[in-house]
């Protein structure tokens, strides 16, 4: 039987870079009253306060959620009535200059360095413990990131570029039109094994629930933890999996 949930934030819980619903929130605070719930994404803790917990609801069990922003990079629990770092890798200077001019060469290298028609947002966005680079800006409606790079194909180039010049750092696609930067071994599956030691409890114990466990997707890494998964095509899926452990476990 399942005891732990993991979720993916974008396209699992919520529509990319929008707000969760009022439903889901109520749905996961029903969830936390089980069992503990972990949410991972490569966005950064900024995201998740503005997308994921303003819709929960005041009586969510918060101390059975833990936070795994910028690809589990960081760790945040609930402790004394506010959410602190349990842990934190972030970049050094000397790692993020290397990391901002890698990225530089590559985009020239690549042809990506000149903007499309339209951005919305800053293309490249420092997250502390992680760098990422968005085609279209930051705050990109879905559909147009969705239309840009539905293969992948216009990214590789750069993914090789970059990891070319940064041997010893993570270098993902990400699902629609990003690529995040990583110290090499920090992702997903590194939180996965992270959140097993802080709950002394097996990965074979917990489910992963994403969108993009599909080869090459962006929550794919985690099945290197040994984690059973959920492939779901949306939050509305999400959901009807969430009723269903919940029906189990009553």
């Amino acid at each position: 039987m399942t005891k732990v949930l993991i979720f993916d934030l974008d396209g699992t819980l919520a529509e990319s870079k929008t707000p969760m619903t009022a439903e889901m929130g109520a749905t996961l605070s029903r969830l936390l009253e089980k069992m503990p719930v972990a949410v991972m994404s490569g966005g950064s803790y900024a995201q998740f306060q503005k997308q994921m917990l303003v819709a929960l609801p005041p009586s969510a069990n918060l101390s059975n959620l833990y936070l795994f922003p910028t690809s589990a990079a960081q760790c945040y629990t609930w402790k004394d009535g506010s959410w602190q770092p349990y842990y934190s890798n972030p970049f050094t200077p000397e790692e993020k200059t290397k990391v901002l001019g890698a990225l530089a060469e590559s985009l020239r290298e690549t042809g990506l360095d000149v903007p499309p028609p339209q951005l919305w947002g800053e293309q490249t966005e420092d997250r502390g413990s992680q760098i990422t680079w968005s085609a279209l800006g930051q705050q990109a409606p879905v559909a147009e990131k969705s239309a840009w790079d539905p293969d992948r194909k216009k990214r590789a180039p750069l993914q090789a570029a970059l990891l070319a010049r940064l041997p010893g750092f993570s270098v993902r696609v990400n699902a629609h039109s990003s690529i995040d930067i990583t110290r090499q071994g920090i992702n997903k599956s590194y939180g996965v094994r992270k959140l097993s030691e802080m709950l002394d409890m097996p990965v074979t114990d917990m489910l992963y629930v994403g969108d993009a466990l599909f080869p090459g997707g962006n929550d794919e890494i985690v099945k290197e933890a040994g984690i059973p998964t959920r492939q779901i095509s949306g939050p509305a899926e999400t959901a009807e999996v969430i009723e269903g452990i919940l029906s189990a476990i009553s």
